[in-house]
C-alpha cells in the first residue's frame, strides 16, 4: 500500500516523516495489512500513479499557484472529484467547494469535499 501526498509547499516533510513511522511501527507488525510505502507528488505524471492522496498543510492560496504553475491544477481537480482526498489545514481549505473569508479576488479550489470552510485570512505571515 502506499501514501501519496502533494509536495508543492508546506508540510509535506511532516507528513511523510509520520507516514514513514507508521510504515516501520504499524504496518509491519500487523500481518493482515501490506507494508506502507510514501511517495511525494509534484507532476500530473506522479498524480496519475496514485490510488488516495493527501493534501498537507500549509498556505492554500500558495498551493493553488504552485500546482497551476506545475499544470497540476485541473489534474488535482479531477482526481479528487473521483479518488480518496484527505486534507489537512490548507489541505482542507483548497478540498472544499466554498470558502468564507477568502482572499480579495477569490482563490482558486480544488473541490471535491461538499464542505464550506472557514479561511483564517490573518493578514501577511512576515513580520
Amino acid at each position: 500500500m502506499a501514501a501519496y501526498q502533494t509536495a508543492l509547499q508546506g508540510a509535506f516533510a511532516e507528513h511523510q516523516a509520520t507516514l514513514n513511522s507508521l510504515a516501520t511501527k504499524s504496518c509491519t507488525k500487523v500481518k493482515l495489512l501490506p507494508s506502507l510505502t510514501t511517495k511525494l507528488v509534484r507532476t500530473p505524471e506522479e498524480l496519475s500513479t496514485c490510488d488516495a492522496l493527501i493534501i498537507p498543510g500549509g498556505e492554500s492560496t500558495t498551493m493553488a499557484i504552485l500546482a497551476r504553475i506545475s499544470g497540476l491544477l485541473e489534474p488535482l481537480r479531477e482526481f479528487v472529484n473521483t479518488k480518496p482526498a484527505w486534507g489537512t489545514c490548507a489541505g482542507a481549505i483548497l478540498l472544499a467547494e466554498t470558502i468564507e473569508g477568502g482572499k480579495k479576488g477569490g482563490q482558486e479550489l480544488l473541490g471535491g469535499i461538499s464542505v464550506k470552510i472557514g479561511r483564517n485570512g490573518f493578514g501577511s505571515q512576515v513580520w
